[in-house]
């Protein structure tokens, strides 16, 4: 493996360095959890946002499209009664479903398979036939607690904040939090959280403030024993139901779905829990948690215990270890299951083998033409490439929009639409998938609330959440086409969930890989970053540039340099369009000390709006995991206003300081999905242990024109694109996916 070209610095203030060899580092002292792994972490990436509990009604709009052509003017007047009484008929049925969907599924109702077990178990629970614990070892997943709102009522909406809790309510928390010696800070979060009874609840179960994402067991246990005296213990069931529910809470953050039973029972140990295994089994029985056994020979076991008279276990199957127990959150359980169900009607209920031979004979590339033939012949394809391939997508967007199919292209990001939309023939069939879901973009929803579209293509695919991607399957009619199209070695979606490797792995669907490769020595680098090897490439014009670094402080310098000088002399990019990635959100060359120091060079100010001056770079991000750059214009009573890519966007005060960051410099997690003329990673000896392969390929594939590689780890960058990928998140949908495809071969 060869190591990446030492390239001569655009300008002349660092050409000598640019020449010189990295010496050998001293031991650089590895980072915190907070700092280095955990900062890099999808938790890092809202900085204490809270996590995507969803508000309801999400999937609705407020009106629905029809296709109806206006009646002539000179029409009679019974006829425009008549079309007046249907319109408020179809009004009237809207509502009456959205009314339908806001509330809890009822049994049985749109759910099929698991499913529909976990509802069944529900039931048998309130109902008092079934004790919760007797669905622990049961290789179905079964629910032990009262459904939760739908899984589906997530709204994305980008712009609008969430509803704070009443001053009364928060009053309330606010004494009790007192009386237990908790900062005050903490009763609007806890309020949100908990809701209107959150007083009641905390004096209840003090334990409950686990449910405020910045809180930790330490801090709750203190809290607990001051409001509970010296009755309470390590193994309170209060306490230790809440300790689940917070590591599974804290997993979700890092992007599982479910974790090992084992993994939980040590986590509690280590909690002072003396008995784990029964704090699982009554989280389990309280609903806390759902349960999965997952392994080949959970349909014999099942069988083994229903023949028992008892209830109990064969003889010959009784202490054997399942093959895998999992835990999991009841919102994405449901997500999964309904994900895997959702998928599955895609590819049975669309038209096979349409005819799109003359389209595929005439696309641009072979892979397009590919692409589009398996698209006509079934209902979910899987696209594979680099970002030069997203012109194969829009081929096929373009193609089915001439054969007269109502063809979309969703993006992760605005700047994806806007390079989307520019390869269109028409711009407006390129969309956000938040504005899609919203409502805000796109044709809108039918009668029965699926978004109009006969085929939707999605581009930046690794960044579906699993949440999300059940939404927006729930939301397409039958008869609809779905292509997830994306790059499988960029970092992760920042939600629970690895959606577009689940379905890669489980082989659900036809798989068109990209024979388009990215252009130039940019490209050329990354293709080899994505095997595995760092190999050095040709830069004639300075498209590659490595600027060795001994220390944090001297990164930081140098990526200030390169933006606010070397950059814009040399390659021509000014500073606007320059933009900083580094590893973590903490440390001396993290995200905060970055956009102090470019703030500082580039757009002085006193902060005088929480912290912001008019024409500050930002980020702001109106759900956790989704990102939006964008300019600080003013501020008033009513709240910090941007320019988001030519939309204006008003936060409230209250939440300027959780969902606005200055955004010179970006994390890899939050830039994955843009793309800019310029990108200067900055690699401090500090971060060596965030580096991964995945990360490598992400920030160093974000530049168009000119990348430079502000270097400081020696030789733990070659180490960390050398290591292969790993399944660095557990999930339960590639499971179901495949169960799916045995039952219907």
């Amino acid at each position: 493996m060869t190591a990446l070209p030492r390239g001569e610095s655009p300008g002349p203030s660092a050409a000598a360095d640019d020449t010189d060899v990295v010496g050998s580092a001293a031991a650089v002292p590895a980072p915190s959890a907070e700092d280095a792994g955990a900062d890099e972490s999808e938790a890092q990436e809202t900085e204490g946002t809270a996590q995507s509990a969803a508000p309801e009604g999400a999937e609705e709009t407020d009106a629905a499209a029809t296709d109806a052509d206006t009646a002539p003017a000179a029409a009679v007047l019974s006829e425009a009664e008549a079309e007046l009484a249907a319109q408020r008929e179809l009004r009237e049925r809207i509502e009456k479903r959205k009314a339908e969907k806001a509330g809890p599924i009822a049994a049985g109702a749109k759910l099929s398979g698991q499913a529909a077990d976990l509802l069944a178990a529900v039931r048998a629970v309130e109902s008092g036939e079934k004790p919760g614990a007797a669905f622990f070892d049961s290789p179905a997943p079964r629910r032990t607690a009262p459904a939760p709102a739908p899984v589906r009522a997530r709204e994305p909406e980008p712009v609008l904040a969430p509803q704070s809790a009443s001053p009364e309510v928060v009053a309330a928390v606010t004494a009790v939090l007192a009386e237990g010696g908790a900062p005050e800070t903490l009763a609007g979060p806890a309020a949100e959280t908990l809701g209107a009874q959150a007083a009641d609840v905390l004096r209840a179960d003090p334990w409950q403030l686990l449910a405020v994402p910045t809180v930790r067991p330490e801090q709750a246990d203190g809290f607990a024993r001051a409001v509970l005296g010296a009755g309470c213990g390590p193994d309170d069931e209060r306490r230790t139901a809440a300790l689940v529910g917070w590591l599974l809470e804290r997993a979700a953050l890092q992007g599982h779905t479910a974790l090992d039973a084992s993994a939980v029972r040590a986590a509690l140990a280590e909690r002072a829990v003396t008995d784990p295994e029964t704090a699982v089994q009554h989280a389990v029985a309280e609903g806390v948690v759902l349960v999965f056994q997952d392994g080949p020979d959970d349909q014999e076991q099942e069988a083994d215990r229903d023949a028992e008279p008892d209830g109990h276990e064969a003889a010959d199957g009784a202490g054997q270890e399942p093959a895998q127990v999992l835990l999991g959150l009841d919102r994405y359980a449901l997500a999964e299951e309904s994900l895997a169900d959702g998928l599955a009607r895609l590819v049975n209920a669309c038209e096979k083998d349409a005819d799109w031979s003359e389209a595929a004979a005439a696309a641009g590339s072979p892979s397009a033409g590919e692409l589009i033939r398996a698209v006509a012949a079934g209902g979910l394809v899987a696209h594979t490439g680099g970002d030069a391939a997203r012109a194969e997508p829009a081929a096929l967007i373009v193609a089915a929009r001439a054969v007269g199919l109502r063809a979309l292209g969703a993006t992760h990001s605005v700047d994806g639409r806007r390079r989307l939309a520019e390869a269109l023939d028409e711009p407006s069939a390129a969309v956000t998938l938040a504005g899609l879901l919203s409502g805000a973009e796109g044709p809108g929803r039918d009668a029965d609330g699926a978004i109009a579209v006969d085929l939707l293509v999605v581009l930046d695919a690794p960044q579906l959440d699993v949440e999300t991607a059940a939404i927006l399957v729930e939301s397409l009619p039958d008869g609809a086409r779905l292509v997830l199209s994306g790059d499988p070695g960029v970092l992760g979606s920042a939600g629970a969930g690895r959606v577009f490797a689940d379905v890669l792995a489980a082989r659900a669907c036809p798989q068109v890989v990209s024979r388009t490769p990215d252009p130039g020595p940019i490209g050329e680098l990354v293709s080899g970053i994505g095997i595995g090897e760092l190999n050095q490439v040709a830069a004639p014009g300075k498209e590659v540039v490595i600027v060795p670094v001994q220390d944090a402080g001297e990164a930081v310098h140098r990526a200030v340099q390169l933006v606010a000088d070397s950059v814009p002399r040399a390659i021509g990019v000014p500073s606007a369009d320059t933009q900083v990635i580094t590893v973590g959100h903490g440390g001396s060359a993290g995200t905060r000390a970055l956009n102090a120091a470019l703030k500082q060079r580039l757009n002085p100010g006193p902060g005088r709006f929480g912290g912001f001056d008019p024409g500050d770079r930002v980020v702001h991000i109106p759900t956790p995991g989704r990102t939006v750059p964008g300019t600080v214009v003013s501020a008033d009573a009513e709240g910090l206003h941007l320019d988001c890519a030519g939309t204006p966007v008003v936060v409230p005060q209250e939440r300027v300081a959780s969902s606005v960051r200055h955004g010179w410099a970006l994390s890899a997690h939050q830039a994955a999905g843009m793309r800019w003329p310029a990108v200067v990673v900055v690699l401090p000896g500090d971060a060596a242990q965030g580096l991964s392969r995945a990360w490598v390929y992400t920030a160093f594939s974000r530049g168009e024109r000119h990348l430079s590689v502000v270097h400081g780890v020696d030789q733990a960058l070659p180490r960390a694109v050398a290591l292969p990928p790993s399944q660095d998140r557990t999930t339960r949908l590639r499971a179901l996916l495949e169960a799916q495809q045995t039952v219907t071969s």
